[in-house]
C-alpha cells in the first residue's frame, strides 16, 4: 500500500511540473530552456513503449526471425 502511495504521488508531482512547463511555454513570453527541457522530456518518456509484454504471452506476435526469412526468401528470387 504505501509503495502505491508513493507511485502515485510522484506520477501526480511529476506530472504537474510537467504541465507547469507545458503551461509556462505556451502562455509567456519569458519562458526559458528549463521549462523547454521539462516539456521535452516529459513528451518523451510518453512515448516510451512502458506497456511491454514478454513475446511468448503477446497476442499475435510475429515469430522470431520471421521478416529476415522472408527477406532472403525475396531477395532469393530476384
Amino acid at each position: 500500500m504505501p509503495g502505491r502511495i508513493v507511485r502515485r504521488g510522484a506520477a501526480l508531482g511529476l506530472g504537474a511540473v510537467w504541465w507547469w512547463a507545458v503551461l509556462r511555454l505556451t502562455l509567456t513570453s519569458d519562458a526559458g530552456v528549463l521549462e523547454g527541457a521539462v516539456a521535452a522530456s516529459g513528451w518523451g518518456l510518453s512515448v516510451l513503449p512502458v506497456h511491454c509484454v514478454a513475446k511468448q504471452r503477446a497476442e499475435g506476435a510475429v515469430a522470431t526471425g520471421r521478416w529476415g526469412r522472408a527477406w532472403r526468401e525475396w531477395r532469393g528470387g530476384r
